[in-house]
This record gives C-alpha cells, structure tokens and sequence, in this order.
C-alpha cells in the first residue's frame, strides 16, 4: 500500500459540497482509503484573480494504485463533478492535484510528484501542515512546517479556516 497526499479545491458553488463530494467519490474506491482529511480554507485566488474565493483541503490516502491510476481516478472525479478546464488557474467546480506519493520522485509530461509548486502556495502548505508537520517533502527535503514558515507573507494572506454562513455551504 502506497500513501498520497492530494489537495482539493473549489470555487463554483456550493463549493464545500463539491469538497465533501470528492472525499466521499475518493472514499468509495475500492483502491483507495482517505485516512484523513485537513479542515477546509477559505482562500484567495492566485494566479487568475477574476474569480471567487477558493474552499481548499487536503486528504491523507492510503492505496494499491500506482500514482498514474491514481491519477485518472482523481480526474474522473473531476469530470463527474462537471470541472472544465478553460482558463489556466480559473474558476472550477473541483481540482484535486497528487501533492506526494509514497516519497516518490515522478517527473513525467501527465504528472509531476512531488507538485512543482507545493512550496509556493500556501494554500496548499497550511492544510498540509495541519496533516503531516513533519513530513519531509522528496526533492525539496523539508518537513512541511518548514517550508510553510519559509513561505512569503504575501503567500499566506488570504487563508483562513472556512466556516459555513448561516448553515449554508456555498
């Protein structure tokens, strides 16, 4: 059994039902196991920043897949929650990106493990963190915690624990 770390974010409502949409499709694959999942962020977007604010999380897996299968069960979560790529970094129903797998190093045109741009979005290190502080991240080799503190304070404005307004889950 491998281990992963995959991040979930998204932007079109109801966003958290797209977040708890995923875990459950994830959940329920016969070769895949969500162990744990961080609390959700409210986050700014980076990158294209004409849209909503992002609901992120990360969940902690345990599975038999291979990080290529593990892939295509990430993207087909996508396309059955109705993500369409149009702009780079724009608005999506859901986004699930393979952070880590098992402390592998994967350098391929369809995947890139650890995710090339972990230690640049807080987004992505502060429910991380929240995971697994000490994990050492292949490649970079730092624990998380590290390569959060080491994070521009301009990458960590706009974070925040996500809570739901009035019940609703927008």
């Amino acid at each position: 059994m491998k281990e992963a770390y995959i991040a979930l974010g998204s932007n079109i409502p109801p966003k958290a039902n797209y977040l708890e949409q995923s875990l459950k499709l994830l959940h329920e694959h016969e070769d895949v196991e969500v162990l744990q999942a961080s609390p959700i962020y409210e986050t700014v977007p980076v990158g294209y920043t004409e849209q909503s604010d992002f609901l992120n999380m990360v969940a902690h897996i345990r599975t038999s897949l291979t990080a290529f299968s593990l892939l295509e069960v990430c993207q087909g979560i996508e396309r059955d929650l109705g993500r369409e790529r149009t702009i780079k970094w724009g608005p999506r129903t859901i986004d699930l990106d393979i952070l880590l797998y098992n402390q592998e190093n994967i350098e391929t045109e369809e995947l890139v493990v650890p995710h090339p741009r972990l230690q640049e979005r807080g987004f992505v290190l502060v429910p991380l963190a929240e995971l697994a502080p000490n994990l050492i991240v292949p490649v970079i080799g730092e624990s998380v915690s590290d390569l959060l503190a080491a994070l521009a304070d301009d990458e960590k404005e706009g974070i925040a624990k996500w809570k739901p307004q009035n019940g609703v889950n927008e």
